[in-house]
Order: C-alpha cells, then sequence, then structure tokens
C-alpha cells in the first residue's frame, strides 16, 4: 500500500495523518486480517521478507509498505505467469520488489522505479541478504520521464510479463497510458490501493480525511477508465487497499 507522498511530505514540511487512515486491508475485523497472516502468510514468509517488514514497520510512513499478504498474492502471479522481465513503480523500502525478486527465476530481472532511494536502500542490506540484489536494477527519479526514455527504445515495447504500480494515484491513469505500451501481449499490470480505503464507494459529501479525500477522485478516474479499456481484461480484487489486475489482450 503505497500511499502518494509528495515532496513537502518527504521534508517534512507538511504533517501526513497516517496513524489515521487505518488498516492496510479492507477486512474490518482484526481478528479475520491476522487469522489470515497468521495462518497462510507468516508461516510461509521468506525469512528476509520478514526482517524487511520489521524494519520497515518502525519506520514513520510504513502505511506505504506493500501488505503481507498482497507480497503472497504478487509473488503468486508472477510464478504462475512464468515472468522473467518485470517493471514496479513506487518501491518505498522494497518489500514487494523482494517478493518480486524472490518469485522471479534466477536470470530474471526487475526494473524499480522511485522518487526516493533513500528508503530503498534501508531495504538493500535485506534485497542483498537474500541473494537477489543481482535481479534489481534500481533507478531513482520520476516514473514518468523514465518510462518515456524506455517507450523511445521500440525494442521495450511489449517486453514486460509483469508490472506493478504502487506510487503517485494522481499520476495513475498516466502510468497506464505508458506501461500498456511496455507490457506484453498477455502479460499482467498490477495497480495497487484501487479501493483507496473503502472512499471509492462513499458518497462524494461523506465525512473522509483530507489526505484520502485529496486523490479519491484520480483512483475512481483510473477504475472507471481501466473498467472500460478494450486492450485489458480486469480483476478488481479486495486484497490490501485494493489491487486491480489488468491482462494486456491488445
Amino acid at each position: 500500500m503505497n500511499i502518494y507522498i509528495t515532496k513537502e511530505e518527504i521534508e517534512g514540511k507538511t504533517p501526513i495523518p497516517y496513524k489515521d487512515i487505518g488498516h492496510k486491508s479492507l477486512l474490518r475485523s482484526d481478528a479475520l486480517y491476522n487469522y489470515i497472516v497468521e495462518t497462510s502468510v507468516f508461516p510461509r514468509e521468506h525469512p528476509c521478507l520478514k526482517e524487511l517488514r520489521d524494519i520497515t514497520d518502525k519506520h514513520p510512513l510504513n502505511l506505504m509498505a506493500t501488505s503481507a499478504d498482497e507480497g503472497q498474492l504478487l509473488s503468486m502471479l508472477i510464478k504462475l505467469i512464468n515472468a522473467k522481465n518485470t517493471l514496479e513503480i513506487g518501491v518505498y523500502t522494497g518489500y514487494s520488489l523482494l517478493c518480486t525478486a524472490l518469485a522471479l527465476p534466477s536470470d530474471g530481472k526487475v526494473l524499480a522505479l522511485d522518487i526516493s532511494r533513500e528508503y530503498y536502500e534501508l531495504g538493500l542490506p535485506m534485497i542483498e541478504k537474500a541473494g537477489v540484489a543481482h535481479k534489481i536494477d534500481f533507478r531513482e527519479g520520476l516514473a514518468l520521464p523514465l518510462l518515456d526514455q524506455l517507450l523511445q527504445d521500440e525494442n521495450n515495447k511489449g517486453t514486460f510479463d509483469f508490472v506493478f504500480v504502487d506510487a503517485d494515484k494522481n499520476n495513475y491513469l498516466n502510468y497506464h497510458k505508458k506501461v500498456i505500451e511496455l507490457v506484453k501481449v498477455g502479460g499482467l499490470i498490477g495497480y495497487d490501493n484501487t479501493l483507496w480505503t473503502g472512499s471509492v464507494a462513499l458518497p462524494d459529501d461523506a465525512p473522509m480525511l483530507e489526505f484520502i479525500r485529496n486523490y479519491r477522485g484520480y483512483v475512481i478516474e483510473v477504475n472507471k477508465y481501466l473498467a472500460q479499456d478494450s486492450r485489458i481484461e480486469i480483476c478488481q480484487l479486495a486484497v490490501g487497499d485494493g489491487i486491480t489486475l489488468c491482462r494486456r489482450i491488445g
């Protein structure tokens, strides 16, 4: 769950109400969520993933991290489609990135884009400890210009098996218009936070945190666009904060 952080928020000039945003899961029962992760997720979690999760939980922006159950889903998807060449937009400390790298075969690659190398380096020791750092090509900077660079080379189009987007919500639609050209036909794109703490189903005048309201419209916009995009098949799941899977068909 990588909730969009502005430059001002990164620099500490604007407070972020993470403690008020809520659960990492849309499930309103802590007992049920704990049952799921303690029964089916944590017992199979790689030791380096657990170590990274523990370190990230102590970070003040920890709600940006992908939840363990969603990481497990990503790992399963990558293995099911036999992905070898993947792209991740939005990294934070790298929990989802490590899930991806561990799921990829020994010659698999993940191109990881994020505006902050500082957060990535918090998780890098665990990535190295897991022995998968060689699979990762981390590039720091704004994702849209980096995607434009990739698209300038025709050889990059249609070459990615899997793309995971967990970054600034106000650019989700812009990301989609670019990554749809980079993912191969039959490949998958996953968009995180597409239920946005459940606010997408609330009336416009419903009470909600300003932080949630500010990006709610962008999430609703991309959900509508994906539902009508004839180039993809979609499946929206209530895992984590909502994840929409898009299979390119044209």
